[in-house]
C-alpha cells in the first residue's frame, strides 16, 4: 500500500466575513473526494457559498459540525492523500499566508469563539427578551503614541477590534507570549465601558416589552440572517452618523424618450435599459465633480479617505431582505454592459449566490424604489460610505413652462413632464447642506439632458 499524507483543508479567504455558519456538511469520514468536490456549505449574512476540496483524497476526519461558526483559516476536513498526490505542493488555502499578511493558524485556540472567563457571569437585563443580547455602546478607543509595535493577536481579533474602535495596544493579553485573545478583547471593552464617565447613563433606554398574546393570537417567525445583520448595521449607522436628507426631482422627460427609443435595440442585444443604468452614469459624473461624496472618514475622524474608483453599490430587494451587490468601474462601462451586469447581480442576490467580493468595495450606493412606488424617502447611509442616493417612482406632473413668471404676459402654460424624485442622505460630518444641494442640482441637470451622459 502506498504511503499517505494527512492534509488539513481550511476555510479559504471569504472576504470580510467572520463567524460564518456551517449549514451543510457534504462529506463523511471515509468518503472519497476529487478536486472541486464540495465539502461544506457556509452561509454568511448575505450569501451562501460551498467550499470545494482543492485535492483528491479520502476524508479522514470531518472537524466541523452543522451550526458551527467558522472564519478564514478554520480547519474543516482532514484528507488522506495517497500516491503521487501525497508529495504535491500544498494548495494556496493550506500554505503560508501571502507576504505582508498574518497567517490564520489552524490550531490557534483564539481563532474560534471562546466562552466568557469564569468568575464574570453575565447579568441579565430584565428589560430584554429571553436569548436577546444586551445592547452595548462602542468603547472609546485611546489614541496610540508613535513608535509602538503591533500587538500580538490573530486576524479575527484584529478585525473585531477595528469594528469596535478598540486600540489593541491598550489591551492586556493572556495568551502565549502575551497574545491578545478574544476574551481579552471583551474584557478590555467591559473595562473601558465601566471606567468611562457616564457610560451607563448614556446608553439608550430599552424599548418597553409587551406580551401581545394577552390581546389575541400571535405567531413568532424568525428573521432571516440577512435582516438580522442588516438591522445591526443600519442601527449602528443611524446612531453614529448625523444623517440629513436632501430631496429634489429631475425632469427626465427627454431621457425617457431616449431610453424608450433605444430599448428595442438593447433588447436585441440581451439587455433591458432601465432608468437605473442612466442614473448610475449620472452619479459617476457627479462624483467626479464632487469627490467628497465618494469618501470615508478616517478612524480618528481627522481626515478623509478619497476613493478614486467608481464602484457603485446597488440595493436589491430579496425575499430575505436588502442585499447590496457592487457594480465595479461604472465609469468604464457602456449602458448596455451596465444593464446586463446589474441584471445578473440582482438575479444572483435574489438566489443568495453572490460571492463575498461581489458585495465589497462600493464608494457610493443607490437605492431605487422606482419599480415599487413612493414619492420620497429617507435612506440610511451605508457606512463607512458618507452618502446614499434614494430614487422613487417617476410620475407625470404639470409643470409651468415659463418658470416663475406667472403673469399673463409671460406666455407660459402647464405642460406634462416626467419627474423623477431624488433623495440624497449624507453624513453631515463630511458634507454640509450647500454641498448636498450642489450635488443633487448637478445630478438633476445631467439627467434632464441625455446628451450629458454621452460626453
Amino acid at each position: 500500500m502506498s504511503a499517505a499524507d494527512s492534509h488539513q483543508i481550511l476555510v479559504p479567504d471569504i472576504g470580510d466575513f467572520d463567524e460564518v455558519e456551517v449549514i451543510e456538511v457534504l462529506v463523511a469520514k471515509g468518503d472519497r473526494v476529487e478536486p472541486e468536490d464540495s465539502l461544506v456549505t457556509l452561509e454568511s449574512d448575505k450569501a451562501t457559498m460551498e467550499i470545494p476540496s482543492p485535492r483528491a483524497g479520502v476524508v479522514a476526519d470531518v472537524v466541523v459540525q452543522l451550526g458551527d461558526k467558522v472564519s478564514e483559516g478554520t480547519v474543516l476536513v482532514t484528507l488522506e492523500i495517497e500516491g503521487a498526490e501525497a508529495g504535491a505542493a500544498d494548495p494556496p488555502a493550506e500554505s503560508a499566508a501571502p507576504e505582508g499578511r498574518e497567517a490564520a493558524p489552524a490550531a490557534d485556540a483564539d481563532a474560534s469563539p471562546k466562552p466568557e472567563p469564569e468568575g464574570e457571569p453575565a447579568v441579565a437585563d430584565p428589560a430584554l427578551l429571553p436569548g436577546e443580547p444586551e445592547p452595548q455602546a462602542p468603547p472609546i478607543a485611546p489614541e496610540r503614541t508613535g513608535g509602538e509595535t503591533l500587538p500580538h493577536a490573530s486576524p479575527l481579533v484584529r478585525r473585531q477590534a477595528r469594528e469596535l474602535g478598540v486600540d489593541l495596544s491598550q489591551a492586556a493579553g493572556s495568551g502565549p507570549s502575551g497574545r491578545i485573545l478574544e476574551q481579552d478583547l471583551k474584557a478590555h471593552v467591559r473595562q473601558v465601558l465601566t471606567a468611562s464617565p457616564g457610560a451607563g447613563g448614556g446608553a439608550l433606554p430599552a424599548v418597553r416589552r409587551v406580551d401581545f398574546s394577552r390581546y389575541g393570537d400571535t405567531e413568532e417567525v424568525p428573521l432571516s440572517r440577512i435582516r438580522q445583520r442588516a438591522g445591526k448595521n443600519l442601527s449602528a449607522s443611524w446612531l453614529n452618523l448625523p444623517h440629513v436628507t436632501q430631496h429634489d426631482h429631475a425632469d427626465v422627460t427627454e431621457l425617457e424618450r431616449y431610453r424608450k427609443d433605444k430599448s428595442t435595440s438593447a433588447q436585441e442585444r440581451g439587455a433591458r435599459l432601465s432608468p437605473l443604468v442612466f442614473i448610475m452614469k449620472a452619479v459617476v459624473l457627479a462624483l467626479r465633480r464632487y469627490p467628497e461624496f465618494a469618501s470615508s472618514l478616517t478612524l480618528d475622524g481627522r481626515g478623509l479617505i478619497l476613493k478614486k474608483s467608481f464602484h457603485l453599490g446597488i440595493a436589491v430587494d430579496t425575499e430575505n431582505g436588502l442585499v447590496v451587490p457592487v457594480v465595479r468601474d461604472v465609469n468604464r462601462k457602456r449602458l448596455i454592459e451596465l444593464a446586463k451586469e446589474t441584471a445578473e447581480l440582482a438575479e444572483a442576490a435574489r438566489a443568495g449566490s453572490l460571492a463575498p467580493d461581489q458585495m465589497q468595495g462600493a464608494v457610493f450606493t443607490i437605492s431605487s424604489l422606482g419599480g415599487i412606488g413612493g414619492t420620497a424617502f429617507t435612506p440610511i447611509v451605508n457606512a463607512p460610505e458618507v452618502a446614499l442616493l434614494g430614487v422613487s417612482r417617476q410620475s407625470v406632473q404639470p409643470v409651468w413652462s415659463a418658470g416663475l413668471d406667472v403673469s399673463p404676459e409671460g406666455g407660459g402654460r402647464f405642460e406634462p413632464r416626467i419627474l423623477l424624485p431624488l433623495s440624497l442622505s449624507y453624513d453631515h460630518r463630511v458634507i454640509d447642506g450647500a454641498a448636498a444641494v450642489r450635488f443633487t442640482t448637478f445630478l438633476r441637470e445631467v439627467l434632464e439632458d441625455p446628451a450629458n451622459l454621452l460626453l
